[in-house]
């Protein structure tokens, strides 16, 4: 595992596709699942594909909102389920360089936030729905059967395989380093179908430094809960993807968003448990990023401006019971302290706050992280602690005036002495 990943922390997901025209979710609508309250033809579905011109694609301004956000790298669907590629293939037609568009989607994405010195992840999902040697989904197989998956002849899926890989491939031999590949779709075979040792092998000599997810089956890679934070730390890297609202792809039907705050929230709670948290966004058909989308981005950003040493790079802090909320830590920049650690307060306090059993005379400083504010503070000490131990250990109390709040979330640093 490469060791910029594993104290990212945040990065921006990218799921995008020609259904954006239609304002649909990416794939699912048009396999029929009485799950979801849309069933597109399959036929209709896949036919947006000819109009798809989004004329203010602007991936500069996406690395750019990403970068201000505090988010250190971004995931691309290069691929979904519905077989659709986002880059200049040999391998089919079904792509944006067969659409009024014709640029290299993928290229550019890559090109603007590499610039802006982010590291850059790819989607690629295993299933195609629409090639034909998959085989192709088709109104026949309506609706989806969970576990009831279709099935090729050998030679087909021979083919199939070998396009799969062959789209691997350029993927990771046409646009320089990448540094994160991100699959999906595997449920629907075996780590013996897809051939994923060799996959990953072949993986592994195209870019031998590359970060790679757990979703293809038989491999091990970074875990990727999905929309929830784990309740419990989980061992190893770990990164959780949510959505602003309920959709991944574009969907003006779905307004239940969630706040900034609660996206912020979401974030603090990840960092503190060692994870990442990739935050998606679906750009309309014309690639521009909706504007409630937009908006919560910039409420990030300024929250971010003011308390991102808190997140990026920092690992995680006191154990829960000795602070009710999620706080992190890392090496301290004040001079003379040897560590800091950020007490991330999710709701409003009640004049104080209280952390238990740390080394109370090694609290050098206790400040409100985004203003700057020195906090007052003191310790409470068992009397046997207090008489008998030079270094005691005690329950530190910080005092949280109301002009100590961020308005959104507020963080307290509290640097130890060296």
């Amino acid at each position: 595992m490469a060791n910029w990943f594993d104290s990212a922390r945040f990065g921006m997901f990218i799921c995008w596709g020609h259904c954006s025209q239609r304002g649909l979710e990416l794939s699912w609508p048009l396999v029929g699942w009485d799950r979801l309250p849309y069933n597109v033809p399959v036929a209709e579905y896949h036919s947006t594909a000819a109009t798809f011109d989004p004329v203010h694609f602007d991936p500069r301004d996406w690395a750019r909102r990403a970068k201000r956000a505090g988010m250190q790298y971004a995931v691309f669907t290069a691929k979904h389920h519905d077989g659709f590629a986002m880059f200049h293939t040999r391998t089919t037609d079904y792509s944006i360089e067969h659409t009024p568009f014709r640029r290299d989607i993928v290229r550019e994405y890559v090109e603007a936030f590499r610039a802006e010195g982010l590291h850059v992840g790819l989607y690629f999902s295993l299933i195609d729905w629409h090639h034909p040697d998959y085989p192709a989904f088709t109104e026949a197989d309506k609706p989806y059967k969970w576990g009831v998956w279709q099935r090729p002849a050998p030679e087909q899926w021979e083919r199939f395989v070998a396009v799969m890989f062959a789209q691997v491939r350029e993927l990771l031999t046409n646009y320089g380093q990448i540094d994160l590949l991100w699959f999906d779709g595997g449920w629907e075979r075996t780590a013996e179908d897809w051939k994923s040792s060799d996959l990953e092998r072949m993986i592994r000599e195209l870019q031998p430094n590359i970060v790679i997810n757990d979703r293809l089956p038989g491999c091990v890679g970074y875990a990727t809960p999905e929309q929830s934070v784990p309740a419990r730390p989980i061992p190893g890297t770990w990164e959780t993807c949510l959505t602003m609202n309920e959709s991944w792809g574009y969907n003006p039907r779905d307004r239940f968003y969630k706040s900034a705050r609660f996206l912020i929230n979401t974030l603090q709670e990840a960092a503190s448990k060692g994870g990442n948290l990739l935050l998606n966004v679906s750009p309309m058909a014309d690639g521009a990023i909706p504007a409630e989308q937009i908006e919560r981005l910039e409420t990030i950003s300024d929250w971010m401006a003011r308390n991102g040493e808190s997140i990026a790079g920092a690992l995680p802090g006191f154990e829960s019971w000795q602070f009710y909320g999620p706080s992190t830590r890392r090496r301290a920049a004040a001079v003379g302290a040897s560590e800091r650690v950020y007490l991330h307060l999710t709701t409003r306090p009640y004049e104080t706050v209280s952390v238990r059993e740390v080394k109370v005379k090694q609290v050098k400083a206790v400040r409100a992280l985004g203003s700057g504010n020195e906090l007052r503070f003191w310790p409470r000490i068992a009397a046997g602690e207090m008489f008998l131990n030079p270094d005691p250990t005690g329950t530190l109390v910080i005092e949280t005036p109301e002009s100590a709040l961020d308005p959104i979330a507020t963080v307290i640093a509290i640097d130890f002495k060296s």
